[in-house]
């Protein structure tokens, strides 16, 4: 990992007025004499009051990604228990994924799925039929061998692991069971062994615990049958008795316990990607749609009575982890419950809108039973149903969010309607939430703003995942949204990437959520966990193996946010950092995305006429730089061609990355493939560069990108696409941070990339309870900022405790060493007027009690 560095700036702190006394620190650190402070000022108002903030303003958004719940947050070690596993969940599938036949004693038999009226019931359909014949030695056995999830089971010792499954026999005299818990390599024993008799031909459920004597990262769970018949298993389970809160199907307690310690102020949940994919069809047995958008009665009930579903992210859902778990969940870590609904209107690259009224209807009225299910009386069908599971008393529903990232604004806003109608008329309480897309601009969200303002929508999420500039460049974003419009709930956002540096942008983001409380109600970062075996996406908040977890640097800054949060924003304003931006400047660029593309006449030209870069192929390529594997590129009939219709992001590049002030002109012609063009500007390396992409995301609409260290924000868009074989005329025009940009010699769009990437923020807010103010500020640049503090005529204690995370800016937390973890101080010497030297690359909260 990075090498990362401590500042003792940290601990000499205050220059002039007062003192710094840290804690011990855990080693060197390394002083910042060298470097010259900035000078700063921040002047707070504690007599003025801004916007009060919800203490549900920070939450977590929970979605079945990285294995966040099988193999994860739900505690069930067994992987595949019910033989369910499909090549519709991932092509490498089968029914017996995870389990292998195992044999001892000399005995034989076969081990087979099966689907048939002998089933555990209509919605879990498939069974394993075990034939065994082991009348031979007395310790002969014939049975089955369950891996666990990923490197295997984590089993520890002195701890107690709850087993069940399902069973029947054709023997009269029944079936002889044991299970065994054992190592990979089948050496060793971790526990005592579990002996039980099934007996009769109808289904029974057999329970029994071991008590682990040895430890193991690659746990293996073994039933097998005596004698010789015929055994039918189905839902084999092991549970560490040790889960959250000690509930029975419950959930990873490490991982519970990461989420808890974040004090969130909502739990949203299932999805994400999950709610709007797939069918909307509901399972009806036998002919049910295998990849169904997840749909909230297919998950409560008896586990053994629960269907599976295929995930989103390429694996299989159990449903083990449903909506009752999750509503207690949310209630056991003080949250509000926030779960989202199908709209029937596809995203996720999807994108289909289900004209069905009935279908609609009935997904309407699942919404409302949902409700009722939550908050209904257990004299009421579905408040029965939760009494039953366990929670007579109502969870509390207060918000409901119907939809997510669709693309299609009109088609999702006519159903969101009719959801809303109906939600309304029967629960008027009820906060019903649209959504605005999967981008934070363009014309997909500009239209469903549109919308959700005319409309008068309660609240609209949200979502956008983008570079650490990016989030530098919009601390002001919502300070010119409309106070009496829509409210705004965040509901997914990150930096791209798990660095600190990615945490200090997104810190000095929230700063910004922070002061405009009054219009950003909700705020969540996504995703929430991460295998390290098994991840589709990054970043992530906490990340986790079989045996451990641990917070990223995002997490230990979430963490102090949402821990530290206040009733009320207090005025207060801070100096900005000098500009230094210059001109937008780099070499050039072709690329294509899972297309075949021909390039040809490309010319670069200085403002003042002069050439820069001249080339119609006639010569070959020399004048490119390719990037190893990326593409086929070759000359053809003196045209550049990119011949390889599935390879993605295959840019080559040509000129000098000082080139400013020039035209990029050049011909292209789409030759197969999905999308369109990439043509490349002001490039300085492989993840650095802005590029116009024409026809991208299936060719479906036409954006340019800026990418910085290769995450990508949109500058500018429309609803161009591209058609194949057709020649089109590029030219692009850069001068200084002015983009101009025309296509066949109209003008196609414009921008200008002049927003200050400020890296020094803070807020205010006030703890009523404590009578203290908490000054958070964010110094996300290489020099420490000397910052003269002014709180106004406010009598103040002469202490304060401050809270700090400073580290490198490359640096990641990982399972073996997490560098960024808060430090907590105290400083001395606090008065009305003081000076305090914020440490570079650091995020700072100080608590200041006043006096009255």
């Amino acid at each position: 990992m990075p090498r990362t560095r401590s500042r003792l700036a940290l601990a000499v702190g205050v220059l002039l007025a007062g003192t710094l006394v840290t804690a011990p620190a855990d080693a060197a650190v390394e002083p910042d004499a060298a470097v010259e402070p900035a000078d700063y000022t921040i002047s707070v108002d504690p007599a003025k009051t801004g916007p009060a903030i919800d203490d549900s303003m920070y939450g977590v958004f929970y979605e079945d990604i990285n294995r966040a719940a099988d193999g994860g947050l739900y505690a069930e070690l067994v992987q595949n228990r019910s033989f369910e596993f499909d090549r519709a969940d991932n092509a490498s599938y089968t029914p017996m994924t995870a389990w292998t036949p195992t044999a001892t004693g000399g005995a034989t038999g076969s081990a087979q799925v099966v689907d048939d009226d002998g089933r555990l019931s209509e919605r879990n359909r498939r069974y394993l039929r075990l034939q065994s014949d082991a009348n031979g030695d007395s310790g002969a056995r014939y049975g089955v061998t369950n891996s666990g999830f990923l490197s295997g089971m984590s089993v520890l010792a002195g701890k107690r692991y709850d087993f069940s499954v399902w069973a029947r026999t054709d023997r009269k005299q029944g079936t002889p069971l044991t299970i065994e818990l054992g190592d990979a390599a089948g050496t060793a024993t971790l526990a005592a062994p579990l002996r039980v008799t099934a007996r009769g031909d109808r289904w029974r459920k057999y329970t029994g615990t071991f008590t682990a004597r040895t430890s193991s990262a690659a746990g293996r769970l073994t039933v097998s049958a005596g004698g010789e018949g015929t055994i039918g298993l189905d839902m084999v389970s092991l549970f560490p008795r040790d889960t959250y809160k000690g509930r029975s199907n419950g959930l990873r307690k490490d991982l519970a316990e990461k989420i808890a310690a974040l004090k969130p102020g909502f739990l949203r949940f299932p999805g994400g990607c999950l709610v709007n994919t797939g069918s909307h069809e509901a399972y009806e047995a036998p002919d049910w749609p295998r990849k169904r958008s997840y749909q909230w009665k297919d998950t409560v009930g008896p586990v053994e009575q629960r269907p599976v579903n295929a995930n989103f992210w390429g694996y299989n859902q159990s449903y083990g982890l449903g909506y009752y778990e999750y509503f207690q969940f949310a209630e056991d870590i003080g949250s509000m419950a926030l779960p989202v609904v199908p709209a029937l209107v596809t995203g996720c690259g999807q994108n289909k809108a289900t004209d069905d009224p009935e279908l609609l209807r009935r997904h309407i009225q699942d919404s409302l039973d949902l409700i009722e299910f939550a908050n209904g009386p257990v004299s009421s069908p579905w408040g029965k149903k939760r009494a039953q599971m366990g929670h007579p008393r109502p969870f509390g529903l207060t918000h409901l969010e119907v939809g997510n990232e669709e693309n299609l604004p009109d088609e999702f806003f006519a159903r969101f309607t009719q959801f809303r109608d109906a939600i309304e008329a029967k629960y008027p309480d009820i906060t019903v939430i649209s959504n605005s897309g999967p981008d934070d601009a363009g014309q997909t969200f500009d239209r469903a703003w549109e919308l959700n303002r005319e409309a008068d929508v309660a609240m609209v999420d949200e979502h956008y995942y983008n570079s650490p500039q990016w989030f530098l460049e919009n601390n002001n974003r919502y300070d010119s949204y409309d106070r009496n419009g829509p409210k705004v709930f965040l509901g997914e956002y990150a930096s791209l990437d798990n660095r600190f540096r990615n945490a200090l942008s997104e810190a000095a983001f929230m700063t910004g959520l922070e002061r405009n409380a009054d219009v950003v109600k909700l705020a969540s970062y996504a995703p929430l966990l991460a295998h390290t075996d098994s991840a589709q996406w990054r970043p992530d908040m906490i990340w986790f193996d079989n045996q451990k977890s641990w917070g990223s640097t995002s997490y230990e800054t979430q963490k102090l946010f949402m821990t530290n949060v206040g009733d009320e924003v207090v005025p207060s304003r801070a100096s900005a950092t000098p500009s230094m931006a210059g001109p937008i400047s780099g070499a050039v660029g072709l690329s294509t995305w899972a297309t075949s593309a021909a390039y040809d006449d490309v010319r670069v030209t200085a403002a003042d006429g002069s050439a820069l870069l001249s080339d119609d192929f006639s010569a070959g390529d020399a004048q490119w730089t390719k990037a190893a594997g990326r593409g086929a590129w070759t000359v053809e009939d003196g045209a550049y061609v990119q011949s390889d219709a599935a390879a993605e992001d295959t840019l080559v590049t040509a000129g000098d990355p000082a080139w400013s002030n020039y035209d990029l002109q050049v011909k292209a012609t789409k030759k197969s493939g999905r999308e369109g063009f990439l043509v490349a500007f002001g490039v300085k390396d492989t993840g650095n560069y802005y590029w116009w992409n024409l026809g991208g995301w299936g060719n479906t609409r036409s954006v340019v990108e800026k990418a910085v260290d290769g995450a990508k924000q949109i500058m500018t868009e429309d609803a161009t696409t591209i058609e194949t074989g057709r020649a089109y005329d590029l030219r692009i025009q850069v001068r200084g941070r002015q983009v101009t940009l025309f296509l066949d010699g109209k003008q196609w769009g414009s921008f200008t990339d002049d927003k200050p990437a400020e890296p020094f923020r803070q807020v205010v807010t006030r703890d009523k309870s404590t009578g203290e103010l908490i000054v958070k500020v964010v110094n996300a640049q290489d020099t420490p900022a000397r910052t003269s503090v002014d709180l106004g005529k406010t009598r103040v204690a002469p202490v304060a405790r401050v809270t700090t995370l400073e580290g490198d800016p490359d640096a990641v937390n990982t399972a073996e060493s997490q560098p960024v973890q808060p430090r907590n101080s105290t400083l001395t010497g606090v008065a009305a007027t003081f000076t305090y030297t914020f440490p570079a690359n650091s995020v700072t909260f100080m608590r200041i009690k006043t006096k009255s």
